[in-house]
């Protein structure tokens, strides 16, 4: 998953009438036009472009930027100084909660709580909140957790 980007859109952005709720998904399933939105906003605020002129290099209309400009943000950027929770799926095997919690504390993550379910069929079932610090990489954390050997799924829970 290296190199890959996380992103999370408004569930208004999927045709939701719920409210604010928020999805986690990769770069792969985001429409084209939602990434397109995301370089305008870029070139606006890295080159100093006009919404004309970002626009049009980033080949989408100003109506769609105008649309979606609120509805989606890569997910590093809006997770920093937060706690979010994660579920982990893991092998039941020595070391694996060691090196999860090895991979946050890389990231200077600072676990708030963590349980461990008693293992069903060699998985066990974690769930840890972690308050990520200001400057903090959640992308690149949830992603080496992701690679970790006997994780074999990583869901986002919630985010505060």
């Amino acid at each position: 998953m290296s190199g890959r980007q996380m992103y999370f859109c408004d569930e208004r952005t999927w045709r939701s009438f719920m409210g604010d709720t928020y999805y986690l998904v990769r770069e792969k399933a985001v429409p084209e036009v939602l990434l397109k939105v995301l370089q305008a906003r870029r070139l606006i605020e890295e080159r100093r472009m006009t919404v004309q002129q970002a626009t049009e290099e980033a080949g989408i209309s100003r109506s769609s930027f105008y649309k979606y400009q609120d509805d989606i943000y890569p997910f590093h950027d809006t997770a920093k100084g937060k706690t979010i929770t994660i579920v982990l799926q893991v092998k039941d095997e020595t070391g694996i909660l060691s090196d999860v919690l090895h991979v946050i504390a890389e990231y200077h993550g600072n676990i708030l709580t963590i349980h461990q379910s008693i293992p069903l069929n060699g998985v066990a079932t974690l769930t840890i909140s972690v308050e990520i610090p200001q400057q903090g990489d959640v992308a690149g954390m949830l992603s080496k957790i992701e690679e970790r050997s006997g994780v074999r799924e990583l869901r986002i829970l919630g985010r505060e």
